[in-house]
């Protein structure tokens, strides 16, 4: 048995494959596989997703992709077809990125003949192993790569003879788009959904077939003793695939944090340039440099250099200096590094903010700083940025958008002909009989079998709002790349698949309330007002925390809806400490929680849930409130240390898969019972971990949201009509127009007549 199969498509190869990797890795597993090279078309967009499920399942992952040559299909001349392309080493990987990207900026320019991958791999294949069953590239390619082999698959192998004629080995490869029979007919209502077709009206060259038409199981993933009954009469193509691992050991894409170059004007390094920088903006900040401050900038640049991380936040800096106003937030906003640069606007001493949230010499993560301008100035700003640091090295990151529920009834409804008006009266109907028991008829059965088995499934790419990866090089030797529907470059993966690359993004996001704050203060200054923002001190005044207890914050940011306002009257504390707690607090899962809270703030006695949270949690009355609680409770209550704390923190939140949290849950009990704990102290801080459920924050990120909404409310307290003129021109906030001007005439007196 080779024990290795190749040449696999899953649902990444979009709209054309069926099944997941997972599903894919799980079958190659039942059928005794040890390896698994899953390859989509012209694409490494479930690069990440492959490797994961392989690892997951016990198999080696073989990165590779199946590459079209003159449009995939073969030409009248014969000079068309594919090829597969399988990585080797990190040489490899960068030339197939740069392959894919080629490609589909030819597609983008409208020239699909215009990038001729035969000549491409001609200049340069090194890292990469070969194989196709194009007798037109086999001749091509033939002794000028250096890793070629004739493709043989189950259902064609008719490039043998080429083989022969030109001393080329053979592969084995599987060509395999369907793990059942019925996968098939999801294919085809993929295939009409991309091809803007029906069904019925399909032509044999617009679905799979494994390389032989007509072929009854042709692109079927066969169990391996039919693979290699099928392939006996070649038993060196076999033999060539069982080495495929071995020819093939990079399964990995990190290879450390990719960062962006720089060179500082000074000619030093990015490390001297960050200390000089952060030395002068903590000047700015602070005035006389006390020890302590000093101690903490000293701290954190040890570790920032220690990690390589200087050059992050040069670039961030000079993002940032490019924007009329910034809100740097998320865990980031704990760092008085940020602080000092201007990226972040919360002193973290004063506000006793927890670094270690942001970094540490353990954590294996990159430095992540969210940071907000002004809506309308975005995009310039996004391409000022691409041109700054070069329109080659940088990338939007992308979205993997999916088929949900409904889109996938509707899209399949339409490609077996149905108009919109009756798939609506059909959706109607199943929506009032659950499954649709006893009402469905064909072919609306076979519709929804196939809508069912789409769910999940990727349908396309989008862009991030705000991700942006800049590489110390071409970005096409790091990633596959192409041109958003906006026109800007944009990554294959989405934000988690460039992390895994070691791409470290840099979030750039709009903010409509940084637009009101810049416009309402341009309104005073041309009415002669001039606010000095170096002396602006909103948290301070007594005025505007008065009316941020009486939850009297419409047009504030952040702190404007229904329930924070309610939050804000039960409790009575507008200080910018409680509103920063309250807006990490109002998430759905916390009621109970928040009922406790009030409870509490108004003056009942409490006792910490154990002892040894004694202290941990007194400034939110005993409350789990913010995401470092999470690590800080595992770590005091389950002997967590801080890398296994962050990870529960991060399965917690992001939502993980129920698998990942029952073992993170198993782990807390066990340490929990190993530390004494009794069981019911254990479900209750469990329970109140969960409440988390992807909606909270740390406490940086509140105390950053909790600026603006100073500054926001502050203008509303004492300059009613030039705040609310600014909320109204920048399109509003959580209500709509109509209620922004009612309040506006509540809060600003009436002129005399």
């Amino acid at each position: 048995m080779t024990g290795v199969r190749a040449g696999l498509r899953s649902a990444y190869s979009l709209m054309y494959g069926t099944r997941s990797p997972a599903d894919i890795c799980a079958r190659a597993i039942s059928y005794g596989a040890r390896a698994v090279s899953i390859c989509d078309r012209d694409n490494l967009y479930g690069l990440h997703a492959i490797v994961e499920a392989a690892r997951e399942a016990g198999l080696k992952p073989i990165i590779g992709s199946e590459l079209s040559v003159g449009g995939g299909q073969p030409a009248g001349d014969g000079k068309g077809g594919r090829v597969f392309a399988f990585v080797r080493n990190r040489a490899g990987f960068s030339r197939l990125c740069e392959c894919l990207s080629a490609a589909k900026a030819a597609v983008t320019a409208g020239e699909s003949g215009g990038f001729d991958l035969v000549s491409a791999l001609q200049g340069d294949a090194a890292g990469l192993v070969l194989a196709t069953d194009s007798p037109y590239v086999l001749a091509s390619l033939a002794g000028r790569v250096p890793s070629l082999y004739a493709a043989v698959t189950p259902s064609s192998v008719s490039a043998v003879r080429e083989a022969r004629r030109l001393g080329l080995p053979l592969l084995a490869v599987d060509d395999a788009t369907f793990l059942d029979p019925e996968d098939r007919a999801t294919h085809a209502a993929l295939r009409a959904m991309a091809l803007g077709k029906t069904v019925g009206n399909l032509a044999e060259g617009d679905i799979a077939c494994g390389g032989a038409p007509g072929a009854p199981d042709g692109g079927l993933f066969l169990p391996s003793a039919d693979f290699e009954r099928r392939l006996r009469s070649w038993p060196e193509a076999l033999a060539a695939t069982a080495e495929l691992a071995t020819l093939c050991p990079f399964d990995t894409v990190f290879d450390g944090f990719v960062f962006p170059e720089y060179r500082a004007e000074s000619g030093g390094s990015p490390a001297d340039e960050l200390r000089s920088r952060v030395i002068s903006g903590a000047e700015r900040r602070y005035g006389e440099l006390s020890d302590a401050v000093m101690g903490r900038i000293d701290y954190e640049l040890d570790i920032i250099g220690r990690k390589g991380f200087a050059p992050y936040f040069l670039v961030m800096d000079d993002i940032v200096a490019m924007a009329s106003r910034t809100c740097g937030r998320g865990s980031g906003a704990a760092s008085i590094v940020a602080y000092s640069l201007g990226i972040t606007n919360v002193d973290p001493i004063a506000y006793n903010l927890y670094f270690e949230r942001f970094l540490t010499l353990s954590r294996p993560d990159p430095p992540d700083i969210d940071v907000d301008f002004a809506w309308d100035e975005r995009p310039g700003l996004m391409r000022a940025v691409i041109e700054r640091f070069g329109a080659d090295r940088c990338a939007r990151v992308a979205n993997h958008n999916m088929f949900r529920p409904r889109s996938a009834f509707r899209e399949t409804a339409k490609a077996y002909g149905f108009a919109d008006g009756e798939i609506s009266r059909r959706e109607r109907a199943l929506a009032g009989h659950g499954d649709g028991g006893g009402i469905v008829d064909p072919p609306w059965d076979e519709i929804l079998a196939v809508a069912r088995r789409i769910e999940g499934l990727p349908k396309g790419l989008s862009m991030h709002c705000g991700g942006l990866v800049i590489a110390p090089g071409p970005i096409r030797r790091y990633a596959p790349v192409e041109r958003s529907a906006e026109g800007f470059p944009l990554l294959a993966w989405e934000k988690e698949g460039a992390e895994a690359a070691g791409l470290v993004k840099l979030d750039l996001l709009g903010n409509r309330s940084l637009a009101v704050i810049r416009d309402a203060l341009a309104n005073l200054r041309d009415e002669g007002i001039d606010i000095d923002e170096t002396l602006w001190r909103p948290a301070d005044d007594t005025e505007t925390v008065a009316a941020l207890a009486r939850g009297d914050s419409i047009g504030v940011f952040y702190i404007e809806s229904p329930a924070m306002r309610q939050l804000q009257k039960k409790t009575g504390a507008g200080d910018f400490d409680h509103i920063v707690i309250h807006s990490s607090m109002i998430r759905p899962a916390a009621n109970k929680l928040i009922a406790e809270y009030v409870r509490r703030l108004k003056g009942a006695t409490w006792e910490p849930l154990h002892p040894r949270l004694e202290g941990i949690l007194d400034e939110t009355y005993g409350i789990v409130c913010y995401q470092e609680d999470v690590s800080k409770v595992a770590i005091a209550l389950a002997g967590f240390d801080e890398d296994q704390a962050d990870r529960l923190r991060k399965v917690i939140s992001k939502k993980a898969g129920a698998a990942k949290l029952a073992e993170y849950r198993d782990r807390f009990f066990g340490g929990c019972k190993l530390n004494g704990v009794d069981a019911a102290t254990t479900e209750t801080a469990w329970d109140m971990l969960l409440s988390f459920d992807g909606y909270s924050f740390c406490k940086p990120h509140s105390a950053s949201y909790a600026m603006v909404s100073f500054q926001s409310a502050w203008l509303r307290v004492h300059y009613p009509a030039a705040f609310m003129a600014a909320v109204l021109a920048n399109q509003g906030g959580y209500y709509r127009p109509q209620a922004y001007v009612s309040e506006a005439r509540r809060a600003v007196p009436s002129s005399p007549a």
